[in-house]
């Protein structure tokens, strides 16, 4: 709960410090951000799920960058599903649709003539398609490529552990 409180705080002052006085291409873009990170997360929270240890085995004892850190995503497969499919994807959805409201406030705002149904059905209707679309999609490729996905994830750990801990190279 900890985690979803911090994440959603951070997640919405970032969306709130890019929306501020940016136009509407910058603000469609914030958006845009916001459900590619749900839908990578989704990725990355069925990928666990559904990939096999074994691979990760010997490619850690090749020492392939990533492979081990890749192992400890899949013995927490569990907690890593619940983290990236529930905590983050659902927190991008939230603010996703926050961010559309902004958008939508803002050219209404612009449009004064306080007919702005047409354009909140449009909104909705491309972040809910955008959204869905891209977690359906994401969730095949999530299931096929499990292995290079999990891999790609225990990568970008590594390379975090290496920027924060240069001496554990």
């Amino acid at each position: 709960m900890l985690l979803s409180v911090s994440l959603s705080v951070a997640f919405t002052f970032v969306s709130s410090e890019l929306l501020d006085g940016v136009g509407y291409v910058a603000a469609l873009i914030v958006l845009l951000f916001f459900i590619t990170v749900g839908i990578l997360f989704d990725m990355l929270g069925v990928a666990v799920t559904s990939a096999s240890e074994t691979p990760f085995h010997s490619m850690a004892s090749h020492r392939e960058r990533g492979a081990a850190e890749a192992i400890k995503l899949l013995k927490n497969a569990e907690k890593v599903a619940s983290i990236c499919n529930d905590v983050v994807g659902d927190i991008c959805g939230i603010v996703s649709g926050t961010t559309a409201a902004v958008i939508v406030v803002s050219l209404a705002a612009q449009l004064r003539n306080g007919n702005t149904m047409a354009l909140q059905l449009l909104m909705t209707g491309l972040v809910a398609a955008l959204t869905i679309g891209g977690k359906a999609a994401g969730k095949a490729f999530a299931i096929s490529g499990s292995t290079k996905i999990v891999l790609a994830a225990g990568k970008c750990i590594a390379c975090v552990k290496r920027i924060f801990h240069p001496r554990n190279r």
